[in-house]
């Protein structure tokens, strides 16, 4: 062993005159680390994560659920407006009746459809929610004849009406069984006229005050088509509570494929749904292509078994088809049946394997449905309930736009420009007011905002497990030892290749975490390291330090990164194909990648450090905001920050592949929010340009002193000192 050590030593130091950094890998050698691998996509494996206790499991739904809102735009919830419900041109049929629907969801933006209600009943009824999917213009629709006929040929229909269009026909027997149901429009379709579903050109420019959908701007204020079409149906819950004649115990959601999707996140987020059917959508493979199923943040450290599942104990009923969810039986649904059996709900969980169907919402798979409403509804209706034929209705019949209630004149890309800009600044309002002013306030502060920045980041310091360092080598200096190795955090399968840099002699003070914009390469300046850690070391501190993710050795070619990578939906020729959620929904951003690393670099200080204090240092645009970051999610461990913002700001990043990009980081009070979130530990910090925000917080959190605002760079008091 000895010999082998003075070899390595011996090679570092030959290695020393030449490059001036020891490297912890051999030449040529990347780290071994899960991140360099493949991105996670929607077509990744995503398995449900179990939990032991109820407790466990009452955390673990709250945490999806808040990822749900905070990736939708939603966190926290936007004020609602009035509705301005219009209902008109009500149609009775034998034993239900057909009315047409429009209200505002947002100021001058319109949810329109259909409700269906039951003819010759008292109420007060349950009512089921209709959202479509991808079937297009799906109140409209009509499958034709000879597919239809084929619908029943095969068993998959009775009538040939249900067959040319089943969504109509889930909504009609919903009725006859004594359920309102409202069928309601997608985003694009029907009588939602006034944006497309997902644009194929993106023509709006992406600038400071004026941003469509899939622009920089919107995702650095988490505004996404999804989160649209899922406040559209949180309004849809608003309009029918306000009908006199509805039972708000019983709120049922379903629907298929897309309209699976949303059935799910409807009933993960809303608590005011008591029973949810999501058909032919959940599993643990694909979790849905199009724009309206995905949004930045939202597939992280969950999948759509976990969304589905978060309605629970709440009666949840699925479905499975040839498709990819046709392995649902042994991928997803037993992992559910064991909740649900530890819940004590076992009988609140239904599912059918279809899978000899292709992927549909057949009378097979309805006929399951309106058994599970009949049971958790308690409608007294006995099983099968099968349909019975009914009027097949047109454009003409069902469209609510016509001559006495014209459609909306707010279409296309001003209409986009104009509703994200008043949600922009609603938000923006609705944020000011939390910068706290006292204890109380700051408090709210840090449930809102702080439970925000702590979803975005993903980890922090406490959820960091058993970290690593294996020493590569030592070059040996005349007033200090560096040592290379490797840095490994393997309960996420990250390495980073690290350097530390310890005093010969002298009285040991601590640790600094010391980051560069160039990772360990930043901190040696020719054949020692940088004057500021010399002095340091003088002091008797050891200096920790790495190459974050994507810094030093990550780097084939040793230059810096100047995008990330990205992942885009079938052949990237159109604009919608380049959504950000199709990569930032299902991976961490660059930017918290390296949080994670600095969290893994403290977590080694305080092996070395004993009962000495850990400070952490990064003096750059790069780093500094880095640093603040992962400062935010420490708790008492590190007792100095020092940084140098150089000026950066969230809002300022102008493409979403930027390596500093973070979705909703200017939503949620850019950099200044995470200073804030720092108190009430000491920070000192230079090139923050107003920092009348982050002073404010840490008054309200009794800490005013911990923050020194610096007006150079040069002039910060260093540890020690």
């Amino acid at each position: 062993m000895f010999r082998c050590f003075v070899t390595v030593v011996i090679a570092f130091v030959a290695q020393w005159a030449v490059a001036q950094v020891p490297r912890a890998l051999p030449d040529g050698q990347q780290p071994n680390d899960g991140r360099l691998g493949e991105l996670r996509t929607l077509n990744s494996y995503f398995p449900f994560k179990p939990v032991e206790t109820i407790e466990d499991w009452e955390q673990r739904k709250a945490a999806i659920k808040r990822r749900l809102l905070i990736s939708q735009g939603l966190w926290p919830q936007p004020t609602k407006s009035d509705l301005n419900v219009v209902v008109h041109g009500e149609v009775e049929y034998d034993d239900y009746s057909i009315a047409k629907v429009y209200f505002q969801s947002i100021p001058g933006h319109y949810v329109t459809g259909s409700l269906y209600r039951p003819k010759g009943k008292d109420g007060p009824f349950p009512v089921v929610l209709c959202p479509h999917g991808h079937w297009r213009d799906a109140r409209f629709y009509d499958a034709g004849l000879p597919a239809a006929k084929n619908s029943v040929a095969i068993g998959a229909e009775r009538y040939l009406n249900a067959a040319r269009n089943p969504l109509q026909a889930r909504c009609v027997q919903l009725a006859r069984m004594g359920c309102i149901a409202f069928f309601y429009d997608m985003t694009g379709n029907c009588d939602s006229i006034q944006l497309g579903h997902r644009p194929d050109q993106c023509n709006i420019p992406d600038t400071d005050d004026s941003w469509g959908f899939f622009g920089t701007q919107a995702e650095l204020r988490l505004q996404n088509m999804m989160g649209l079409q899922t406040w559209n149906s949180v309004r849809s819950i608003d309009f029918l509570l306000e009908q006199p004649d509805v039972d708000p115990s019983r709120i049922g959601v379903t629907g298929a494929s897309g309209g699976g999707t949303q059935s799910m996140i409807i009933a993960a987020i809303d608590d005011r749904v008591t029973a949810a059917m999501p058909c032919v959508m959940v599993s643990t493979s694909m979790q849905g292509g199009c724009t309206c199923e995905n949004a930045p943040l939202m597939r992280i450290d969950q999948g759509n078994i976990d969304i589905a599942a978060a309605i629970a104990p709440r009666p949840l009923g699925l479905t499975a088809a040839d498709d990819w969810t046709k392995e649902l039986e042994t991928k997803g649904y037993p992992e559910l049946r064991n909740l649900y059996a530890m819940l004590g709900k076992k009988d609140h969980l239904t599912a059918a394997f279809h899978t000899h169907f292709k992927h549909n919402y057949n009378h097979v798979n309805r006929t399951v449905m309106y058994g599970f409403f009949n049971r958790h509804f308690k409608l007294g209706l006995d099983e099968p309930v099968l349909e019975r034929d009914f009027t097949l209705c047109g454009k003409h019949e069902l469209s609510v736009w016509n001559d006495d209630h014209p459609g909306p004149t707010a279409v296309g890309d001003s209409h986009e420009v104009a509703i994200l800009k008043l949600a922009a600044d609603e938000s923006q309002r609705a944020m000011s007011d939390l910068i706290p002013d006292d204890r109380q306030s700051w408090a709210e502060f840090q449930s809102i905002v702080g439970d925000a920045w702590n979803t975005i980041l993903g980890r922090r310091l406490t959820d960091v497990g058993d970290v690593r360092f294996t020493q590569s080598g030592v070059v040996q200096h005349d007033r200090y030892d560096v040592t290379v190795g490797r840095l490994d955090h393997s309960d996420a399968g990250e390495q980073i290749p690290a350097m530390q840099v310890a005093p010969k002699t002298g009285n040991r003070k601590g640790v600094i975490v010391w980051l560069t914009a160039s990772g360990k390469n930043g901190l040696i300046h020719g054949d020692q390291v940088v004057a500021n850690a010399l002095k340091q070391l003088d002091n008797g501190f050891t200096i920790v330090t790495a190459d974050l993710f994507g810094q030093g050795e990550f780097l084939v070619d040793g230059r810096p990164l100047e995008s990330q990578r990205m992942w885009y939906q079938q052949n990237n020729t159109k604009c919608w194909h380049r959504f950000a959620g199709y990569t930032y929904g299902y991976n961490h951003p660059l930017f918290v990648q390296r949080v994670h690393d600095v969290l893994s670099l403290v977590k080694y200080a305080q092996s070395i450090a004993a009962d000495q204090p850990i400070h952490l240092v990064g003096l750059d645009g790069v780093v500094g905001p880095i640093a603040v970051a992962a400062r935010s999610q420490m708790g008492p461990v590190v007792d100095q920050t020092i940084v140098d913002l150089d000026g950066f700001r969230f809002h300022r990043v102008d493409k979403v592949d930027d390596p500093m990009f973070v979705p909703g980081g200017v939503k949620y009070l850019d950099v200044d929010a995470l200073i804030g979130l720092c108190a009430p530990h000491r920070v000192s910090l230079h090139g923050l340009a107003e920092p009348g925000m982050a002073s404010r917080i840490y008054q309200a959190a009794d800490a005013a002193e911990k923050l020194v605002l610096r007006r150079t760079p040069n002039s910060f008091d260093w540890v020690g000192e």
